[in-house]
């Protein structure tokens, strides 16, 4: 992908993955309000604003205020995933005033499907197998536990709705070294749209630097190509933008994942807020 192309790819996400944001299943809910496209879904799923274009501080004030409205009368956490280009320039502060905190930057990168390097070999001693089963999204939910460190038992109710509802857009997949599995990773194929999402790519520590993860976006990249989806997108860590980088991605921006969380009020229960923790875990090695 040429540098020239950036400006036209990133306008095409913006475009079809957050301002054309669709339903992820049954009882998730897209809905654009004002200038807000906003998600509601169930307590483990995703909740969020995915896209916004705010033109003054006044009217992302009075956004930003009526979004904590709406996700706190649902008893939800939410996340407003705010990119670097959003406007006004201080969006982030401003949601930081209301109440949300920062988590760490992650670095939005795509590829066109044809031109990345896909002659990857697995690993000796890695073979690669789908997920369709419980059986499966529990093991995936261990590699999750083990290389993240964080609870997944939102992922595993979450994989268990896509497999189950929509299971033609979603594709996970684990690394068994012997029946050990050692990493884990999924594919989402967003339907009406040009884009796959590659997310949740998590290695067990014992197993990192051997090429597994690499391994794990080669295999998922040709399942997009084959799928007819022309471009790949995926929030890229620290550790995996260099290896992303060498199979051809670029980055086309920055963006933040601003979580709040509502106090519990009667008849609420805590929500879980999305792309960070659980449900959309940014791709690591």
């Amino acid at each position: 992908m040429h540098a020239s192309t950036t400006p036209a790819l990133l306008a095409l996400y913006d475009r079809e993955m957050r301002q054309g944001a669709r339903p992820e299943g049954p009882d998730d809910h897209v809905e654009r309000v004002g200038r807000v496209v906003r998600r509601t879904a169930p307590a483990h799923g995703w909740n969020g604003v995915v896209w916004s274009g705010l033109a003054s501080p006044g009217e992302a004030d009075a956004a930003i205020a009526e979004q904590i409205a709406h996700y706190t009368a649902h008893g939800l956490a939410f996340e407003w995933k705010l990119y670097a280009h959003d406007t006004p320039a201080d969006l982030g502060r401003r949601l930081t005033a209301a109440g949300f905190t920062p988590e760490p930057d992650e670095t939005l990168m795509a590829a066109e499907t044809g031109g990345l390097s896909l002659n990857v070999d697995v690993p000796d001693g890695i073979r690669v197998v789908p997920v369709t089963d419980r059986t499966g999204v529990d093991r995936v939910a261990e590699v999750h536990e083990r290389a993240f460190g964080d609870d997944a038992s939102r992922l595993r109710r979450r994989l268990l709705d896509a497999l189950t509802a929509t299971p033609d857009a979603v594709v996970a997949v684990l690394a068994l070294a012997g029946e050990e599995p050692v990493s884990a990773a999924r594919l989402e194929l967003t339907p009406g749209t040009t884009f796959a999402g590659l997310w949740g790519g998590g290695t067990v520590p014992e197993w990192r630097g051997r090429g597994v993860y690499r391994a794990l976006v080669a295999h998922r990249a040709r399942v997009a190509a084959a799928r007819g989806r022309r471009h790949l997108h995926v929030d890229a860590s620290p550790q995996s933008r260099p290896i992303l980088r060498r199979l051809g991605f670029t980055a086309l921006t920055v963006t933040t994942p601003y979580v709040y969380e509502p106090a519990p009020g009667p008849g609420h229960g805590r929500g879980g807020h999305g792309p960070g923790p659980a449900p959309h875990r940014r791709d690591r090695r």
